[in-house]
């Protein structure tokens, strides 16, 4: 890794972790408790994603299918954000898919141990989003939500929502 993708990795990881403390300061305790931070991170990263996958896109040829979609999410999309590609992607050919990561960049700061797994959600709110907003964009209507067990693993289920 160069000093330059160095330094990108840590601006990368400070403004993320800034956006997040900047969200729950803004809220108070009883916007924390009831979810509208989350859905407030949600929100800005849906609108990211949105941008993100039009300039992504522009100079690649037509997806074919839902699958070939989720194949770019997973390998182009995902570098181009996260400098790595999913680890796994499975279907159940019914319209969902789950996307592990198992060493996702945002959390690994974080150390392994249990008591850390409460905050997980804030930190994947704004990727959730990442990935429902450049979905949105493609024509794919989604509901994305994410789950650790065991840091720094994480578990995005992409559902899609059939028009």
């Amino acid at each position: 890794m160069s000093k330059q993708d160095m330094a990108d990795e840590a601006l990368f990881l400070l403004l993320h972790n800034e956006i997040i403390s900047c969200v729950y300061k803004a809220g108070d305790q009883g916007d924390a408790e009831n979810g509208k931070c989350i859905t407030k991170l949600e929100n800005m990263g849906f609108r990211v994603g949105q941008g993100l996958i039009e300039r992504f896109t522009k100079d690649t040829a037509r997806f074919k299918d839902e699958l070939d979609i989720m194949k770019f999410v997973c390998k182009d999309f995902w570098t181009s954000v996260f400098k790595k590609q999913i680890d796994n992607l499975r279907t159940n050919h019914q319209g969902i898919y789950v996307l592990q990561d198992n060493k996702f960049r945002l959390i690994t700061q974080m150390s392994a141990g249990k008591q850390y797994l409460e905050h997980a959600p804030k930190y994947l709110a704004l990727t959730c989003g990442l990935i429902r907003g450049g979905l949105s964009n493609l024509g794919i209507k989604s509901i994305v939500t994410a789950e650790v067990s065991v840091m720094p693993a994480c578990k995005f289920q992409v559902m899609i929502q059939k028009l």
